[in-house]
């Protein structure tokens, strides 16, 4: 069997390794010239059944090795002391070797590292064009080549090039939850070490956290915009500029991280938004992480479906082989709650991380210092009604 599989970040690799390791031929296409290895990227969450998948692909104590090293939360008030709590009041697994948190740029290079030479990468290239035939898929390569494929997945994230090609345009499945994620680097000028500080004001929440063993800070903001605005998404200067319209009347540190927002070199923006499709397959082409389902960039556990749909989808290819219509639906089956638990996280993380009000600011706030001495039943009840649970309870199958 011969696959193509697009997409290197993290459902792409992980399929690749699973589908190696079964003995398929794989070719991986990355639009990118290179990958941003290293300490790119915001940190992500890795939940139970993700670190399950990576203890079976050998690679978790490397990923624990990797973890960022913030346990604490700060919460910073202008003109009033600050409120600091563990990060285990918020989520039932941390501090364990069932949860990490680790920065995407290491997570992607682990990944590539263990699959760069199990499978043939294509870096600098992507898909022109699909044609299914009898017995493959005919793919055209920007760069001009052609070559058949018996199966097609796309695993390129949430603007997916694979679901526009085969499934049609992105605008027919996406659910825009009301805010946007920003994320840039800055200098690490406030001695930040195992913590992470927090600043809360109407409709936007502000995190900025250490990026491990550099001098560097990362700037994470998320704020809700009522309309989504249809700003180009390769003209970062104008989404410089919205960020920058948004944090004006901003005060605690805000001014100064404006100051740095222009030159930082690796700033992203996007809406905060899910991808909800009725089927994950047609024919022979089949998607999966953010491609098929994202769950909302930074606030759904986007990188612990990646990877353990990315098993799953591999897992069903080698359990049916030779019959690709069984395999998507088994992996369809397989897959579902867990997309359904992750989809729900969502919309509640804005909902109580993102306050809405003035009133919200207070409640939050009550809640951060209340927490550690509140029954772990209450806790999980205002932590986001207990979602970030239910990114942990999924079983994989046997």
């Amino acid at each position: 069997m011969d696959v193509l599989v697009s997409g290197a970040s993290v459902a792409g690799p992980v399929l690749a390794h699973w589908l190696a390791r079964a003995g398929v031929r794989t070719t991986v296409v990355e639009q990118t010239p290179q990958l941003r290895l290293g300490t790119g990227g915001h940190a992500v969450d890795l939940f139970a059944p993700a670190m399950t998948v990576a203890e079976r692909m050998g690679i978790a104590d490397r990923l624990r090795g990797a973890a960022t090293s913030s346990t604490r939360l700060r919460l910073e008030r202008p003109g009033r002391a600050p409120i600091e709590i563990g990060r285990s009041a918020l989520l039932d697994d941390a501090g364990t070797d069932r949860h990490l948190e680790i920065m995407r740029g290491d997570l992607t290079r682990m990944l590539y590292d263990l699959t760069r030479d199990e499978v043939d990468y294509r870096f600098g290239d992507s898909i022109a064009g699909l044609t299914e035939a009898s017995g493959g898929v005919d793919v055209t390569f920007e760069r001009g080549d052609s070559r058949r494929f018996d199966l097609v997945i796309g695993a390129d994230g949430l603007h997916s090039n694979v679901r526009r090609l085969a499934f049609g345009p992105e605008e027919d499945f996406r659910r825009y939850l009301g805010a946007y994620l920003a994320v840039f680097t800055v200098t690490n000028d406030h001695d930040l070490c195992g913590q992470t500080l927090l600043h809360l004001d109407v409709d936007r929440t502000l995190a900025m956290y250490a990026v491990p063993g550099t001098g560097q800070a990362r700037v994470v903001v998320i704020f809700r915009r009522r309309e989504e605005s249809q700003l180009d998404r390769r003209d970062v200067a104008e989404q410089k500029r919205m960020l920058g319209k948004e944090l004006a009347a901003a005060d605690w540190l805000v001014p100064r991280l404006l100051e740095q927002l222009e030159e930082a070199d690796d700033f992203y923006l996007d809406s905060i938004t899910q991808i909800v499709m009725p089927n994950w397959s047609k024919g022979r082409v089949s998607l999966v992480g953010d491609a098929a389902f994202s769950p909302g960039p930074a606030v759904g556990g986007g990188s612990s479906l990646a990877i353990v749909s990315a098993y799953l989808l591999a897992r069903s290819i080698e359990k049916n082989a030779g019959d690709y219509r069984e395999a998507f639906a088994t992996y369809a089956t397989w897959v579902r709650d867990y997309v359904h638990a992750c989809r729900g996280v969502g919309p509640r993380i804005l909902a109580t991380g993102v306050p809405g009000s003035r009133a919200q600011v207070r409640f939050v706030t009550w809640a951060m210092r209340a927490l550690p001495h509140l029954p772990v039943g209450v806790r999980r009840r205002l932590v986001a009604g207990g979602a970030t649970r239910a990114l942990s309870a999924f079983e994989l199958p046997a």
